[in-house]
């Protein structure tokens, strides 16, 4: 596992989970993108145990950002934090999944630190409105 910033996506769709890491890796090799997509039996949905395993794959390896796709998909990344007490990674609120995820890939290629990265997807949420 690299020391870059590493990404979670966290979609209803495996489809578009997949489809957000092939674009960033068109462009980037080296940063960590974890998918955390569908339900258990690979259902539209999201499930808490697919996040928290995504989680605990980078846990204490590397920070990681996680963009999600709808409210729930936010809504049990909040709850796989909270039961799994995991510290490392930080949920990008109301960020585009594919705009925001493809930003965070470029700077943390860079070497940005995860605070520097938040702050330009802020910036990019900001130019949004």
């Amino acid at each position: 596992m690299s020391n870059k910033v590493a990404l979670i996506i966290v979609s209803h769709s495996i489809h578009i989970g997949e489809g957000v890491k092939e674009l960033i890796s068109q462009v980037i090799t080296d940063v960590p993108v974890m998918l955390a997509c569908g339900t258990s039996d690979n259902e539209i949905g999201t499930s808490i145990e697919k996040i928290q395993a995504a989680m605990k794959s980078v846990n204490g390896k590397s920070e990681a950002i996680l963009f999600y796709d709808l409210g729930s998909a936010k809504m049990n990344a909040e709850m796989a934090i909270e039961m799994y007490s995991i510290k490392n990674t930080e949920i990008a609120e109301g960020i585009p999944i594919v705009e925001g995820a493809y930003v965070a890939a470029v700077e943390s290629n860079m070497g940005k630190a995860k605070s520097d990265i938040l702050k330009s997807l802020q910036k990019l949420k900001a130019d949004e409105s």
